[in-house]
């Protein structure tokens, strides 16, 4: 498996990496010992980052990782794990709170949950805008000197947020949707990234099951509260999007590749500090995605692949109107 640097002073980590999201039934039904065996494939393919987060599943997707690092004993040095903080409920009420008490306490679990010392990345999950990103980024660097996390990252920020950040703070992440169904980042952000040596961590990068062989099927979504309401899933968008990416899964056969594969190295291919965590429930649909990881794509191929999918083609916004409370609109 390749490398990546995450960050501008590394480590070097799998240019793949496991989004954890889908050990919490995000995408549907799964078990802690279904998201073991993904753990398991993911070593023995070389994949070491694993990306999760203290909401998913109300902390069930670090329990599975802790568990899986329990049973075990020597792979934590093997692994980089990242989890993010920030995004909580208060009288019943979402809100983001990015106070250093909240984080310090909010990684204090995690760390509990995962049966670790240490975090290699711990993100902002989201920006609360009525506190100032250096600020934050100071309180982020706080964590760093005690040892708690070893770099720090954002999630769903905004090209010129990094920039405050970074300028108090190294930044080794941004986490960011980014896949050839939501091409947005590239109006700034993987510029920026590059520019300072920033990682740009791509989750979703099959656009939902949308740049996959067996997209979800539309008796499926209603069973998803985060697909339900989204607008690419809808009962008018999801078999126009469905139809619309029958080209490039009959393109990816004409690669030898699976769609999900395809999707992938075309991610990879659009920057050197780009990584991709896609998440599945499933280890032969993993199998899928490290085969997009081993496969090197030309400025042709990625042309090719860009002419069946192009910027836009997608039917919908990526996020509900609900949805789009927290991440910063820069474009």
């Amino acid at each position: 498996m390749k490398t990546r640097l995450m960050g501008a002073a590394g480590p070097a980590v799998s240019c793949l990496g496991v989004g954890a999201m889908s050990f919490a039934e995000f995408y549907g039904p799964t078990t802690e010992e279904n998201s073991q065996a993904i753990l398991h494939a993911a070593l023995d393919a070389g994949v070491t980052h694993i990306d999760t987060a203290n909401v998913y599943g109300m902390g069930r997707s670090e329990k599975a990782i802790g568990a899986f690092l329990t049973d075990n004993p020597g792979v934590r040095d093997r692994l980089h794990i990242a989890t993010k903080a920030s995004i909580t409920r208060r009288d019943g009420v979402r809100v983001f709170d990015n106070s250093p008490e909240h984080l310090e306490a909010e990684l204090d679990k995690s760390l509990a949950a995962m049966g670790t010392d240490h975090v290699d990345l711990f993100y902002i999950h989201r920006r609360d805008p009525s506190r100032p990103i250096e600020e934050v980024a100071e309180t982020m660097g706080a964590l760093v000197k005690k040892g708690k996390t070893r770099a720090i990252g954002f999630s769903e920020i905004a090209p010129t947020s990094l920039r405050r950040a970074h300028a108090v703070h190294p930044v080794a992440a941004v986490q960011s949707e980014y896949s050839l169904s939501t091409r947005s980042p590239e109006m700034g952000l993987v510029q920026t990234c590059a520019e300072l040596g920033v990682a740009l961590v791509a989750f979703s990068p099959v656009g939902r099951s949308l740049l996959t062989d067996t997209p979800l099927s539309a008796d499926v979504i209603p069973s998803l509260s985060f697909l339900k309401p989204n607008p690419r899933f809808s009962p008018d968008n999801h078999p126009r999007n469905i139809a619309a990416g029958a080209p490039f899964r009959a393109l990816a056969t004409e690669f030898g590749l699976p769609a999900a594969g395809l999707a992938i190295a075309w991610c990879l291919a659009k920057g050197d500090h780009v990584i991709p965590i896609p998440g599945t429930r499933s280890v032969a649909h993993f199998s899928e995605l490290v085969a997009g990881a081993n496969t090197v794509l030309s400025d042709v191929d990625v042309a090719r692949i860009e002419q069946v999918l192009p910027i836009g083609w997608a039917h919908g916004d990526r996020y509900s109107e609900d949805q789009w409370i927290g991440p910063e609109r820069y474009c």
